[in-house]
């Protein structure tokens, strides 16, 4: 039950995140120059979660403590 809530709550945070990016990116008062710094942004903070997530997923599967209680 808990990962349903937790799957909600992301599908809606991604919902309005990408309904916002629409109605930013579509507006014609903002700037061309503004509007591709932040698209650049947008996509840099998505590369580096990307290689987070990424890295993390190879260094789990070989992690020598990962039995061991702390």
């Amino acid at each position: 039950m808990q990962k349903l809530a937790y799957a909600l709550i992301g599908i809606g945070a991604v919902a309005l995140v990408a309904w916002g990016v629409k109605e930013f990116m579509t507006d014609s008062t903002v700037d061309p120059l503004i509007r591709i710094a932040v698209a650049a942004v947008g996509l840099g903070i998505l590369l580096l979660i990307g290689i987070v997530i990424r890295d993390h997923r190879r260094t789990s599967k070989d992690d020598k403590f990962k039995g061991v209680q702390q």
